[in-house]
């Protein structure tokens, strides 16, 4: 085993490895960006994909339920606005159990989403 004289000695002989090492981490740095917003951008284009096909199910299902209603009432008024009464039922119960059936849940889908990249990454100690 080799003493080196002085610290700016080994600095000098271990400049390029040290260099090279700080690139990579960059580059390590950099990948995981990446694959932090193509994932991020996927999840946005699947959220929105999947939110106008949900209000196009809503509007639709509003529609057969209020043509069914007005057949079942006789009156177009009536069943549209009792199909009109459900929806904002509907809503205002969604707007009360937001917490519980959102908020939460998405919360914790991110915390274990960060917390299982974070698992991944760490490597077990080397063994001497």
């Amino acid at each position: 085993m080799s003493q080196h004289p002085n610290f700016g000695d080994f600095i000098k002989e271990n400049k390029t490895l040290v260099k090279e090492y700080v690139e990579t981490q960059i580059s390590i740095v950099r990948l995981e960006a990446i694959r932090t917003a193509s994932k991020t951008s996927g999840y946005f284009m699947w959220i929105v994909i999947s939110l106008f096909l949900f209000f196009l199910i809503a509007i639709f299902a509003g529609l057969v339920l209020g043509f069914w209603l007005s057949d079942v009432t006789g009156s177009f008024i009536k069943g549209f606005g009792i199909t009109t009464i459900i929806m904002i039922l509907i809503v205002v119960i969604l707007a009360l159990l937001r917490k519980t059936l959102f908020v939460n849940p998405a919360v914790k889908a991110i915390i274990s989403h960060f917390h299982d990249n974070d698992d991944e990454h760490k490597t077990p100690p080397a063994s001497l």
